[in-house]
């Protein structure tokens, strides 16, 4: 076909089955747009997503760009036609260019993927940033990481929380997010890792994911590039105190002793960087409570969860390991959910601080572990389950998780119960068919002390409801680990919705996950190139 012109079409909702060929692709293009195969041009998946509402009925759905040679004519016919638009332009475009005497350069507090992507742009416009990590850059960090899991021996400023690429690199990699973007930010995010290694499916899968080890060459790509174009990247350099001057900041102070001045600093600190929170709270940045939410981590059959998602479909190498997503209402007034689900994934041990357990899970590309995994969380909220100071959630968290290292043993080990078990309200003594992922190990007893009550009793109630819809999801030998602490932050750094700036700090710019404002790889990576644009735009305006 000829080269792709730049006014093309966007066909959506072509549907297809699952096994179809390019040349059905094409021929569907065409019976939508009453055009011959000449006429046909080129085109290119935009979105691919499945419909698995009917298993013996799954079928693919494509939004596709195409150029044909009646483009013009087409536009007039279906203009009436939702299915068939002319294709947005949805490049993104930088906002700014650093003036050639910037006499300051912005800092990033923070390596994960919002400080990263802030960090990117702020590069690419010329603003030379600093960017400080806490934690080792990310082999190094790997290997560390691997310590825990392996060896019981914790690093705590190198670890699944802390390091280049942040608590995303030891995870499923899930690239998508329900975040409105009309600037094109996520396309920006999705191409820049494509540019870094990732596979170009990410670009129109409608749910893409990398896994850990792709993404680990990824951040080190992407931070060369940082630096070839006048950034600095510094690792294991924890900031410990701010400058703050008339309610302006000046700079930060490293544990070190060392101080770095600018009036523009941004802190993409993550959501376990507790003592970064305490001490900004301390210093009077405006810091309130938020919602969030507590639980374990569940596992299954891979092969269970792909009967029941995909029946006869079950194993199709483009479906791949089937997902899901649950909720439940409870009776007692609380929302039990699914979160951060890892088809063929394992449950990972995720603290960053001693005498804690913390789970999380991972995936790699593949997906071909043998237990599917997620979380099992609970909501809770500041007026009601941990009211008082600001701080109060992370209070809360740590007590959970000090907890949960005792009862798996003090050796970090976690606690852990077979969901039978749990349902009956007897402690486990041995395990049944499904083999727990979780790395050093697990220590079978009774969970129930593990969270509050009314958590409990939520979960109690929302596994069998969740086994109506996935049958087996209530299995016996199913099994549960505590605790999962870390669903999002408990606090919200407030900034204003304009500047981005803190309310009650001028010059400091709370970012990501950590602060309060994302969720997820994809959506932490958004809100950092709009903290960027916030930070360049206010450089130029005040001409620093």
């Amino acid at each position: 076909m000829r080269e792709i012109k730049n006014n093309m079409l966007r066909i959506n909702n072509i549907q297809l089955h699952l096994d179809h060929t390019e040349p059905e692709l094409q021929a569907a293009i065409c019976e939508k747009l009453a055009i011959k195969n000449e006429q046909l041009l080129n085109y290119r998946v935009y979105k691919r997503s499945y419909d698995a509402r009917q298993k013996h009925n799954i079928f693919f759905i494509y939004s596709l760009d195409v150029a044909t040679t009646q483009d013009a004519d087409l536009l007039v016919q279906f203009a009436q036609d939702a299915q068939v638009k002319p294709k947005p332009d949805d490049r993104y475009q930088l906002v700014a260019q650093a003036p050639k005497n910037l006499s300051e350069r912005p800092i990033v507090i923070g390596m994960g993927p919002c400080g990263l992507f802030a960090g990117l742009i702020l590069a690419q416009m010329g603003f030379k940033p600093i960017i400080l990590e806490r934690g080792k850059a990310v082999r190094e960090r790997t290997v560390d990481t691997f310590g825990l899991w392996r060896k019981r021996q914790l690093n705590v400023e190198s670890n699944v929380q802390f390091g280049e690429g942040g608590a995303g690199t030891f995870s499923d990699g899930k690239l998508y997010t329900q975040i409105k973007d009309p600037q094109h930010h996520g396309r920006k995010v999705l191409q820049e890792f494509v540019k870094a290694g990732a596979p170009e499916e990410i670009l129109y899968l409608s749910k893409p994911h990398i896994g850990t080890f792709k993404l680990v060459s990824m951040v080190e790509k992407m931070r060369a590039t940082i630096e070839s174009l006048g950034g600095e990247v510094r690792f294991e350099q924890r900031v410990d105190d701010v400058l703050i001057e008339d309610q302006q900041i000046q700079g930060v102070m490293l544990a070190s002793g060392e101080t770095l001045l600018s009036r523009h600093v941004v802190f993409a600190i993550g959501h376990s960087a507790r003592d970064t929170f305490k001490m900004l709270f301390a210093q009077g940045v405006y810091i309130e409570a938020k919602p969030f939410s507590i639980g374990f981590r569940i596992e299954h059959p891979q092969a269970m969860i792909d009967r029941c998602r995909f029946g006869d479909y079950a194993g199709h190498e483009l479906l791949g390991a089937a997902d899901y997503k649950l909720v439940h209402h409870c009776k007692n007034g609380r929302s039990v959910y699914s979160f951060c689900m890892c088809p063929g994934g394992t449950v990972v041990a995720a603290t960053s601080a001693e005498g804690h357990i913390v789970t999380n899970g991972m995936s790699q590309y593949s997906r071909n572990e043998r237990n599917a995994n997620s979380a099992i969380v609970v909501g809770i909220a500041p007026e009601q389950d941990y009211p008082g100071s600001p701080l109060a959630g992370l209070d809360l968290q740590e007590k959970l998780e000090q907890y949960a290292f005792v009862a798996g043993g003090s050796t970090y080990d976690a606690p852990a119960q077979l969901v039978g078990d749990f349902l009956a309200k007897r402690p486990s003594t041995a395990l049944g068919s499904v083999a727990p992922s979780y790395q050093p190990g697990v220590k079978l007893g009774d969970l129930s002390a593990c969270l509050p009550d009314y958590a409990i009793t939520a979960i109690r109630e929302a596994i069998p409801a969740f086994d109506k819809k996935i049958k087996g999801f209530a299995m016996q030998d199913a099994v549960l680990t505590a605790v999962e602490t870390r669903t999002s932050s408990p606090i919200r750094l407030k900034r204003d919705r304009d500047s981005l700036q803190s309310i009650n700090t001028t010059g400091l710019y709370p970012a990501g996950e950590g602060a309060g404002y994302a969720g997820g790889i994809l959506s932490a990576a958004v809100d950092g190139i709009k903290i960027a644009e916030a930070v360049a735009l206010d450089m130029l305006q005040n001409s620093i």
